[in-house]
Formats: C-alpha cells, structure tokens, sequence
C-alpha cells in the first residue's frame, strides 16, 4: 500500500526515473545534489517505480521515540556520529551478513555547499565488495538518473573519475565539491 502510494505521489509531482536499472543483490546508492528535505520524498518514490527495496542511512537525532518507527518502516538505519563508533566498519558488517542489501547515503553528507565528498561510502563500497550505483537529482527537468555501477579497487583517484562524470551531467544546482572538479579536474 505504502509504496503503490509513493509512487503514485512520485508521478503525480511529475518526477521519472532515467538511466539503467541494476539487477544486482547490493549496491551503495550514491545520491547528490542533496540540497532539500524534499530529496527523501523523491528517494521514497523512487524504490516502488524501479521495484527494488533501497534503504537509507540518516542522522541517529531523527530516529525519537515519537518518529524513529516511521524512519525505520520506511528502510532507515540510523548512523551515529560519535568518533567510538566506526561507520564505515559497522556498514560493512551490515552488508556482510546480508544477501542482498541496498543502502542509499548522500555523499555529501548535508544539504549545504561542501567542498568536497565524504568517503565513507567509497570505502563502505570497497570492504564490502559492493557497487556504487550514482543517482543524481535533476531537480529542473524532475529527472532521478540512475547511472552504471562503479565498481572500485582502492585507486580513489582512478575509481571516482566516472562518479564525477555522471554528477556534471546533472542539471540544477552544483556544490563545490563539483564545481571545483569541472573546473581544475582536481578532487578534494
């Protein structure tokens, strides 16, 4: 019921999903430009349409006792952000345990300008063994873009050249961490 739901609302708001869909037991769902609270909504509709059950890592602070249950119905994981607790290391162990798990994160880790990407979803990807699927939010023509799989080896530099490929060819708003790219072909 919930997901004939949101993607009906999905539709209805305009939105369509572009770009390949991988058949594959895990994946990281990189998604950027992340720039409103919107963007969940549109992730939401986006798991019903391609019928592929992505769940997502969000700020412990919005897992309360009043709506923790709602985030976590909806495929939330909370990620505490204290420096005891290894992210990166308690995702692998997640994924390792599971046959088939896809796990959305907002690389750039907030919705305001950054100038460069968080990596723990890099090295999430590389433990793990798992690919990283980009999605890029092209709020102007209300595109979510799926792209290939970026299945990585360690070399950062190397793995990460077609993830900022496919960013750049998202329209609407770009952060710096792209913008400095496009401009010097330097990642930060």
């Amino acid at each position: 019921m919930l997901s004939a739901l949101t993607r009906w609302l999905f539709k209805i708001a305009g939105w369509r999903v572009v770009g390949p869909i991988p058949h594959l037991p895990k994946g990281i769902w990189a998604v950027a430009p992340h720039t409103t609270n919107w963007d969940f909504l549109i992730g939401l509709g986006i798991r019903p349409t391609i019928h592929i059950w992505i769940q997502y890592l969000a700020k412990s602070s919005l897992f309360t006792w009043y709506a923790g249950w709602l985030f976590r119905l909806l495929g939330g994981k909370p990620v505490y952000r204290d420096k005891s607790r290894n992210m990166v290391d308690s995702v692998v162990n997640v994924f390792n345990q599971n046959e088939q798990l896809h796990i959305c994160i907002a690389p750039e880790g907030t919705r305001s300008n950054v100038e460069k990407l968080k990596t723990g979803f890099y090295y999430i990807a590389l433990e793990a063994n798992v690919p990283i699927i980009p999605v890029g939010f092209d709020w102007p023509r209300k595109l979510a873009i799926l792209g290939d799989p970026i299945y990585v080896t360690g070399d950062y530099e190397k793995d990460m050249i077609p993830f900022y490929e496919f960013f750049a060819q998202v329209h609407g708003i770009k952060k710096d961490w792209l913008k400095k790219w496009e401009e010097t072909g330097v990642m930060q």
